[in-house]
């Protein structure tokens, strides 16, 4: 069976950067929508363009209508789309019409490569478009079947074959690529042992070090907490969706478990478990305890951090989590469940600890410890400022430029 590539977390000797490069990158998930994979592909987007490449995105509309816009060097291509019905704030982008859209783009654009950001509308249309034109395509996959049961409504007994089902389809969907990325070693070996049958090669999503960072020396918590609304406490947090595969509840019932007075918990992001999980903290008595800060702008998201002790991570569904590296990159420590690529940004001791998915108990009891520790907490956050830098975005985007050159290059000596 083949291997995982190296990822591109780990030191390669240095290379020329590739000349102008011309990319057009296709996506079902771009901002406005709040995820990570459509943060990081508008990361790698404008990262791109700011080093003078000609970058194109594909992608659903926001609103409906299709228009073409430039967005920080960037330029927008949005197909008309509809609501998806299964999520209030995610909307499809419509097929007909499309492909020959798609084939007026390419021939209009004429990039050297493609990179699609998933298996679904817009990256299986546009991977039928690319093979048509004879265009390189890359794929980069940031799917997994736990993620959307919930809103498909695909019952727990179901579940597994349908996941199944769903993993036969990305296989078939994406053999025709040049070059497969995951943003992990243990998503990478997950695509192999579901039956893709390609080398695929982990390279991290990156974060931006400059702009998530630990507070400034003398910047008190306290004026962050007033910043934000929230009491000055001590704090554990966590950022993103609160939908049912993130397992929030987890979270929550560990407050009352915490040992240490006061301890509150901060969640920062919308969803359809806000209901439930206000519930919940009303059941376990903690709800003067959890503190629901809603959407949280992209530009007060690094506030969040720096307010918090700890972060704090429950999902067991998570192929890299965007928010534990920024929570890292700000200098937290982290408790983390032990589960898919979580290991990976996680060390016992080091910079966090990691517990029994499911075990509010243990999950407490590691909050609890590091909650009460100035010193261990200082010594934990500046090992996870350590850890992140290894996935600095700027090596992510080195990676990246340089897979583009060289499935460019293959394809030009076939004759593509």
């Amino acid at each position: 069976m083949a291997a995982p590539a190296s990822a591109a977390t780990r030191e390669r000797p240095p290379q020329p950067r590739p000349e102008r490069l011309r990319v057009l990158i296709g996506t079902d998930t771009y901002p406005p929508d709040v995820n990570g994979a459509a943060y990081f592909t508008a990361r790698l987007a404008r990262g791109l363009a700011a080093r003078g490449h000609d970058v194109h995105v594909v992608c659903q509309s926001p609103d409906g209508p299709p228009h073409t816009a430039r967005v920080d060097g960037v330029v927008e291509h949005r197909l008309r789309s509809m609501s998806s019905l299964v999520h209030e704030t995610v909307r499809l982008a419509l097929p007909p019409g499309a492909p020959g859209h798609l084939d007026r783009l390419i021939r209009r654009v004429r990039p050297d490569a493609v990179h699609v950001q998933n298996h679904f509308v817009v990256g299986r249309l546009l991977m039928a478009a690319a093979r048509r034109h004879r265009v390189p395509v890359v794929a980069t996959n940031h799917f997994m079947p736990e993620n959307l049961f919930n809103y498909l409504f695909v019952p727990e007994a179901l579940r597994r074959p349908v996941g199944r089902m769903a993993w036969r389809d990305f296989c078939r969907a994406l053999q025709g690529a040049e070059h497969v990325t995951t943003p992990t070693p243990t998503a990478a070996q997950l695509l192999l042992d579901q039956g893709f049958a390609r080398p695929v090669e982990a390279v991290s999503c990156g974060i931006d070090l400059r702009r998530f960072h630990p507070p400034a020396d003398g910047a008190p918590r306290a004026a962050l907490r007033e910043r934000l609304g929230i009491p000055d406490r001590p704090t554990f947090a966590f950022v993103g969706r609160l939908d049912e595969e993130k397992r929030i509840g987890d979270l929550v019932r560990a407050v009352r478990r915490t040992t240490v007075d006061g301890a509150q918990l901060v969640l920062a992001g919308t969803g359809a478990q806000r209901g439930a999980l206000e519930r919940l903290a009303e059941e376990e008595g903690v709800a003067d305890r959890v503190c629901f800060l809603g959407f949280v702008p992209h530009a007060d998201l690094p506030l969040v951090y720096r307010a918090a002790d700890v972060f704090a991570i429950a999902g067991i569904a998570e192929l890299q989590s965007i928010a534990t590296l920024e929570a890292m990159a700000s200098g937290l420590p982290v408790v983390a469940a032990e589960a898919m690529a979580l290991p990976h940004l996680v060390e016992q001791g080091r910079n966090g600890y990691l517990y029994e998915p499911g075990s509010s108990d243990d999950l407490a009891k590691y909050l609890s410890a590091i909650l009460a520790s100035p010193e261990e907490r200082a010594r934990m956050g500046a090992e996870s400022r350590a850890m992140a830098a290894r996935h600095d975005h700027e090596r992510s985007l080195d990676r990246f430029e340089r897979i583009y050159a060289d499935v460019a290059l293959r394809s030009s000596l076939r004759g593509g």
